[in-house]
């Protein structure tokens, strides 16, 4: 091996080994730092030297073991021993920086083990500098704080978590490790300029609104449209199971173990159906008359949402639940038990707009991304979807200021006034203040998600 290949600025190539799997190298120092740690003293001398196993970046594939014969110094000063300052070298890992930097940035698209296999350490190391990787993007990168709030969640690796998003500009904000009230909260209350946040959309889970109420009490609520509309889905399809199993030997009922097939057709509106689809559904509604009205009363459900205003909302909706027969009221028990639980909430949306339809598709792409990775911890997960280098939405702008000591409203909008020396010079002219000064301000408002999919479709993450 040749002495410059290990190319580590800072240390002298003394000896190199190669075998099958490892380079070793033997290295020095070349300008030895002797600050004593405990008086801050530069007067020290020699007391031994001591072999310590650096482990640098792989070289030809192979692992590289970087062994420094490091210098031990006694203080003149305070009596003290310590070791010598080696550069480049990161203290707490005994890795050389670039090997972490390289770590950390290798560990969102390479299992830990093997990383920890390919540089000749233990799999915990690995995962203690991916921890501290993303600790330090999560500190450098920051989001403004949206102003329109999503709040959904996603069910993955094991477990329901809560996603952030900036509906007003359709972004992603944040992955919280669970969707509990005490988890929610605590984000809420850490974010700058919380107070600026105006509506939270969410869907029906209380510690959601709980968590909102405690920490965002200015801000409005607003139940997801589509997660209320989903209700009338649900209960369609739960009246047509509920038909096969009070009677199968009814041939009409049995008949309803049929749609099935063609259920995509009872999920979509009326008004969307091509010409062959509405076809197929009026085969279906005229041979089971009971089938037909549940349809007609989700379709009349839907049309809630066609309100213009809150109170005509609750007219619509106190009018359709009053059609609901006897026959159909278990299957939309829960519809009109959301209503009742939520309806402050759920008609807010009428009079703000919002939903978390945009979540939806920030949760397929999560997804995607997950089963891409084939094993991702959550953490390395968070870390793909939020930190991806090139994936944010970020506007310069700039934010006037006046300069110290410029009254600028002084100097800006005084009329011109006679001098005292009119005869002398005329009219005088008063002086204005320079045009006002500006700073360049960068707002990062999150992942963008169209970015993120290219990212995605050309194999950058």
């Amino acid at each position: 091996m040749e002495p410059t290949i290990l190319n580590l600025p800072g240390y002298r190539v003394l000896a190199a080994r190669e075998s099958e799997r490892e380079y070793h190298v033997k290295v020095e120092t070349k300008s030895p730092v002797g600050l004593c740690p405990a008086c801050l003293c530069v007067e020290a001398v020699g007391h031994g030297r001591v072999e310590i196993l650096v482990h640098d970046l792989p070289i030809h594939g192979k692992q590289v073991g970087v062994y420094v014969d490091a210098r031990r110094l006694r203080c003149q000063g305070c009596g003290k021993t310590f070791m010598e300052t080696l550069p480049g070298v990161n203290d707490a890992r005994r890795m050389t920086q670039r090997l972490v930097k390289w770590v950390g940035e290798r560990s969102l698209r390479h299992t830990f083990t093997s990383i920890a296999e390919e540089i000749g350490v233990a799999e915990g190391t690995i995962r203690n500098v991916f921890a501290a990787h993303a600790a330090a993007l999560e500190h450098t990168v920051k989001f403004q704080t949206p102003h329109w709030m999503g709040i959904d969640e996603i069910h993955i690796i094991r477990r329901p978590r809560a996603v952030i998003s900036n509906l007003k500009n359709n972004t992603a904000v944040n992955m919280l490790p669970d969707r509990d009230k005490k988890t929610v909260a605590r984000y809420l209350a850490g974010l700058p300029g919380r107070a600026d946040v105006q509506y939270v959309a969410i869907d029906m889970w209380v510690p959601y609104h709980e968590a909102v109420r405690e920490v965002l009490p200015d801000a409005i609520v607003v139940v997801d449209k589509f997660h209320v509309q989903r209700l009338g889905n649900m209960a369609l399809d739960e009246f047509r199971r509920s038909l096969g199993r009070v009677d199968k030997a009814d041939p009409a009922r049995k008949k309803a173990a049929g749609v099935k097939k063609d259920l995509s057709l009872f999920r979509k509106r009326e008004r969307d159906l091509n010409d062959r689809e509405r076809l197929l559904l009026s085969g279906w509604l005229n041979n089971i008359p009971e089938l037909a009205e549940a349809y007609r009363l989700k379709e009349a459900y839907f049309d809630i949402y066609e309100a213009g205003s809150q109170a005509e909302a609750a007219v619509r909706f106190d009018t359709w639940a009053k059609s609901i027969g006897p026959e159909h009221r278990a299957a939309f028990a829960p519809t009109l038990s959301a209503w009742r639980n939520w309806q402050p909430q759920i008609l807010a949306y009428f009079d703000h707009r919002i939903t978390n339809a945009f979540t939806e598709s920030l949760n397929s792409l999560i997804r995607s991304i997950n089963r891409r990775g084939r094993g991702h911890s959550f953490e390395v997960l968070r870390t793909l979807v939020l930190y991806s280098k090139g994936a944010h939405r970020i506007e310069t702008k700039r934010r006037p200021f006046a300069r110290q000591g410029w009254d600028m409203e002084t100097f800006d909008r005084a009329p011109p006034t006679e001098s005292a020396y009119t005869g002398m010079l005329g009219r005088a002219t008063l002086m204005r203040a320079p045009p006002m000064a500006s700073e360049v301000e960068e707002v990062n408002y999150g992942v963008d998600i169209a970015r993120l999919v290219a990212m995605l479709e050309s194999g950058e993450i």
